[in-house]
């Protein structure tokens, strides 16, 4: 066979080929994998990363340097199941109030792509991976985990029943680092319970930032968040949160013996809070979900922080 007669070979291969992965992409299967990917927010990874800093943080202070390899990868593949896990139970909560908010009415369960027995069994799925991982650590961190568990399942419902589902998420969020503590350190320290404030304060920051963002739609619909009940004391309330958790990370460097690389990451934080400020001050929705995505920025630099004074033993 002559030259061209091999290139013309190869490309009705080619063709057969691409032929063939077409009809994989079209399949049943292959568009379901894609409406569960959709669902646990796999495209939008900010709520992986807005979890993960504050785990890190933790195992990095209980292990005083480098966690246990094992451990790690426990906390950061459950960080990852636990927030799609997350983003599952909340679209099911919120099947019926999603279509009437235009950021929202094309999540796969609302918009009819997979049904509410399916968002169910995902975060049944899900729930279940991440448990697996935990029965690997000990006695103490094995019995947090169905705190954490009950805090991630409630949260997406409390919404209908206050105004404070942002402190409830702060907590869900938070109780990683119990349990970071408790399977790295083998206990629970006073220092552990300043992390668990700051998560908490940080997280009620950054999603009453996210709730600004819809809360026109929320007020139509009777959703409670944090965003109406601040009301127009929202920016004043948010920046004495923020000042707080400022106070909250400078406290925790003192008690973990932490020095100058702490303190920068620190200082780097705190910019990027009055920057968020700044993109709030005029309330504008897409200015407001800038903010919010502009804690991970935030949280990567109080963990930053952490590892380098860890690794070069501080700035002295």
């Amino acid at each position: 066979m002559n030259l061209s007669g091999v290139i013309t070979s190869l490309k009705a291969q080619l063709q057969r080929l691409d032929q063939r992965l077409s009809q994989a992409a079209a399949s049943p299967w292959m568009d379901k994998l894609e409406q569960y990917a959709l669902l646990v927010r796999i495209d939008k990874p900010i709520g992986i990363l807005l979890l993960l800093w504050p785990t890190l943080v933790a195992l990095w202070i209980a292990a005083e340097g480098w966690p246990h390899p094992g451990v790690l990868f426990v906390f950061v593949a459950g960080v990852i199941l636990m927030r799609s896990a997350g983003c599952a139970i909340n679209d099911y909560a919120d099947r019926h109030i999603d279509n009437k908010v235009a950021r929202t009415k094309e999540r796969p369960l609302t918009a009819g792509k997979i049904t509410e027995k399916e968002a169910l069994m995902v975060f049944a799925a899900l729930s279940i991976l991440a448990f697996a991982l935990v029965l690997f650590m000990n006695t103490l961190t094995i019995m947090l985990s169905f705190v954490g568990v009950a805090l991630a399942a409630s949260y997406p419902f409390m919404k209908r029943y206050h105004y404070l589902p942002q402190v409830h998420l702060g907590a869900a969020f938070g109780w990683a680092v119990p349990m970071a503590f408790a399977a790295q350190a083998g206990e629970v320290r006073e220092v552990t319970w300043l992390l668990f404030i700051a998560t908490v304060l940080w997280a009620t920051a950054y999603d009453t930032m996210y709730g600004m963002v819809d809360r026109e739609d929320d007020l139509k619909i009777g959703v409670k968040s944090t965003a109406i009940l601040f009301g127009s004391a929202d920016k004043l309330i948010i920046g004495v949160i923020q000042l707080i958790l400022i106070l909250d990370m400078l406290l925790i460097g003192q008690r973990a013996g932490l020095s100058g690389f702490y303190y920068l990451g620190v200082a780097v934080a705190t910019g990027l809070a009055v920057w968020q400020q700044y993109l709030i001050k005029d309330r504008d929705p897409q200015k407001c979900f800038q903010a919010f995505l502009n804690n991970n920025w935030f949280g990567l630099a109080w963990f930053a922080g952490v590892l380098l004074d860890y690794q070069f033993g501080g700035l002295r």
